[in-house]
């Protein structure tokens, strides 16, 4: 079977570029909460296509943006309706690289399974050859795909992320890179113990992808600098955390004490835009935001 390449400017970019990742990737599940915390209410909408012509709009506002920009911006995850939406009268990826050299990325995945061993796994992905066919198309760069983990089970973390980096073979052989995303609860009891297990199998099992590259998106970890050698592993070209609840400050704090660790921040990224504020004070609020995440991006 042929394989697909990576760009090679992306990727050079991808690795050595100093910022961080803006998750708006929203989801059907999370999207109602998302533009709530943006002050759009649901009297405000009356159909699924409402809602998502609603956070494109807000997305697309986002982005847009004098402040979004690939200075402290490195990429930008989207959810996959986006692709067939458009951005200042670009396809949604290709504005994002063309016009603001960030890097575009896609969730891939469809929810997540029922808990089992501690441990949610992602759910079947139907028609994936040909959503990563049209992303690659379309100019994406790479893919994000998330499973859960809620407790330090070895055989729940171990299938978790054997799932994870047989998906990321496909995404590779795509000619996209992926961000394996087995995130760990930050409401686990056993949290750090969880990471422990975590960071063994992924440094086992991503050996399976041979000299081939990845990403991957952690839980900020418990105990500081954890993922050191996650980050130094031959096969990974940037390990990048989710913010996981915690707030915006809280976040950053946690961030900049693991040096190499960059943010894929989505509500601690958005937390404090709402639709009502005017274009200055939206720009003002969103360019603060992406700077206190820049600054713990690059500590």
């Amino acid at each position: 079977m042929e394989h697909l390449m990576i760009n090679a400017e992306q990727m050079q970019r991808f690795v050595t570029g100093r910022g961080f990742i803006a998750a708006l990737d929203q989801s059907g599940g999370s999207t109602p909460k998302a533009l709530a915390l943006y002050g759009v209410d649901e009297s405000q909408y009356s159909s699924e296509r409402e809602m998502f012509d609603l956070i494109h709009a807000a997305r697309s506002r986002i982005v847009t943006s004098a402040v979004f920009t690939s200075d402290r911006v490195l990429g930008a995850i989207l959810f996959e309706g986006t692709l067939d939406r458009q951005i200042d009268g670009h396809d949604a990826a290709g504005y994002l690289w063309s016009q603001k050299r960030i890097l575009p990325f896609l969730k891939i995945d469809k929810g997540l399974m029922d808990e089992r061993d501690g441990a949610q796994l992602m759910r079947d992905i139907p028609g994936l050859s040909e959503t990563l066919a049209r992303a690659a198309a379309q100019g994406v760069f790479g893919t994000k795909e998330r499973s859960l983990i809620h407790s330090a089970d070895d055989a729940g973390i171990a299938r978790a992320v054997e799932q994870q980096v047989e998906l990321a073979q496909e995404v590779l052989d795509a000619g996209l890179l992926p961000i394996l995303e087995p995130e760990v609860s930050i409401g686990a009891d056993d949290k750090e113990r969880a990471e422990r297990l975590l960071n063994t199998a992924l440094l086992e099992r991503l050996t399976w992808l041979g000299d081939q590259k990845v990403a991957v998106k952690v839980t900020i970890p418990s105990v500081d600098g954890f993922y050191g050698e996650l980050i130094e592993h031959p096969n990974v070209a940037r390990v990048v955390a989710l913010s996981g609840g915690y707030h915006r400050a809280e976040a950053n704090e946690r961030l900049a004490r693991n040096p190499g660790l960059i943010a894929s921040f989505s509500r601690a990224l958005l937390d404090g835009l709402t639709a009502a504020q005017s274009p200055d004070e939206f720009d003002r609020t969103l360019d603060a935001s992406i700077e206190t995440i820049y600054r713990a991006s690059i500590a």
